[in-house]
């Protein structure tokens, strides 16, 4: 196993076990306010201090990683789940009218920057982690569908492919028994990726108000709670940033050495 698998690892699996841990216990409850101690630096009774409204702040990044874990894995799971099938149908069909129309889709989505797409989305239809989970989704479908699209093609003129024509089996057959299999591996490092993409986008809308709403806890609101307060309270700034900064890193970490386990191309040349 490679030192980035293992780091990425480590540290998704980190963020992973808080959040699955929240579901059961935190030192405090988030929505009891404790005025006369808000601001407090980590001590033995708050590890990571207290916020401007006297909150546990190990507890705020507790349940903050379950929201930013939930909201980009179900937008990346859409992305998957459109993104793959739409792929691997315009490769089937390659050169056709339905490949050229789910292309300039694609292309249609990517001219717009995804924030921007994401903001425009909660901005119509209001701030929720629903729909930021729709806006992160939408631009991860045409991330997939490109990719499996391109992964797919070169399959499709290989000599066992040729054989499955052969012996009867439909495209559609084809896709799922043959090519599907094929590009698993880049979809699972490519899905990584996204994932990190996620966990950041759900940072932004909720820091600018578009994302999950109070009393749900969020480590980009809790950064936009924490601007005005960098002088006095640093650690409230701080900490959810570097939250955010680490489970990034990681799932990039853990990206980049599946990339190089899973391509044994990488590897022989490695070797």
């Amino acid at each position: 196993m490679s030192r980035s698998i293992a780091i990425g690892a480590t540290l998704t699996l980190v963020f992973l076990g808080l959040a699955a841990l929240s579901f059961i216990y935190t030192p405090y409850d988030i929505q009891s306010f404790d005025i006369p101690n808000k601001l407090h630096r980590p001590d033995a009774a708050n590890w990571l201090g207290t916020d401007h409204f006297g909150r546990d702040i190990l507890s705020m990044i507790m349940l903050g990683a379950r929201t930013s874990i939930a909201v980009a894995v179900l937008a990346v799971g859409i992305g998957i789940c459109i993104g793959v099938p739409l792929g691997l149908l315009a490769a089937a069909r390659r050169g056709s009218l339905l490949d050229e129309l789910i292309m300039r889709g694609n292309d249609l989505v990517f001219a717009f920057p995804s924030l921007v797409i994401a903001i425009l989305i909660t901005a119509i239809f209001g701030p929720s982690a629903i729909n930021a989970i729709i806006a992160i989704g939408i631009f991860n479908i045409p991330v997939f569908a490109r990719l499996s699209r391109g992964a797919a093609l070169p399959i499709w003129e290989r000599d066992f492919i040729l054989a499955a024509r052969v012996a009867g089996k439909s495209s559609l057959r084809i896709s799922i028994e043959h090519i599907l299999p094929n590009i698993t591996n880049l979809m699972i490092v490519q899905g990584t990726i996204q994932f990190s993409l996620g966990i950041l986008a759900e940072a932004a809308l909720s820091y600018i108000g578009l994302g999950a709403q109070p009393p749900t806890a969020s480590w980009g609101r809790m950064l936009a709670d924490a601007q005005t307060l960098t002088s006095i309270a640093p650690h409230t700034a701080l900490i959810p940033g570097m939250a955010i900064v680490l489970m990034v890193l990681g799932l990039n970490l853990l990206g980049d050495g599946l990339r190089d386990w899973l391509d044994p191309r990488i590897r022989i040349a490695r070797t």
